[in-house]
């Protein structure tokens, strides 16, 4: 038997973006990484091993980029509660809101 013949396997070169690919099917709920790697034609241990890989790389940490935030005072009267969309949160006196639909937030001073 002739052990150096290059018929049988051969070493592949996978693009980035696939490697992506695969490993995001693999990580999706309910997959299952041998399926996911059956469906791409790639053994399962390389699947795991990018996991690792990308896993490794997700870990590091990434530019912290700041947003602009309007600081603005409560219309007089009771304060607004929360619309659709919009998410607040009270820490130490100050209320913070997220407005999905403006893309803005709005922190304030609560009174009392």
């Amino acid at each position: 038997m002739d052990t150096n013949s290059r018929e049988g396997r051969r070493n592949r070169s996978w693009p980035e973006a696939l490697k992506r690919e695969i490993v995001a099917a693999s990580l999706e709920p309910g997959s299952s990484v041998s399926l996911v790697a059956r469906r791409y034609d790639v053994n399962a241990n390389q699947v795991f091993a990018w996991r690792k890989h990308y896993a490794a790389e997700a870990a590091e940490p990434t530019e912290l980029r700041l947003m602009p935030v309007a600081v603005t005072p409560d219309p007089p009267g009771e304060p607004a509660p929360a619309r659709e969309g919009q998410i607040e949160i009270e820490f130490g006196g100050y209320r913070l809101r997220v407005c999905r639909a403006t893309n803005r937030m709005r922190a304030q001073r609560q009174s009392g």
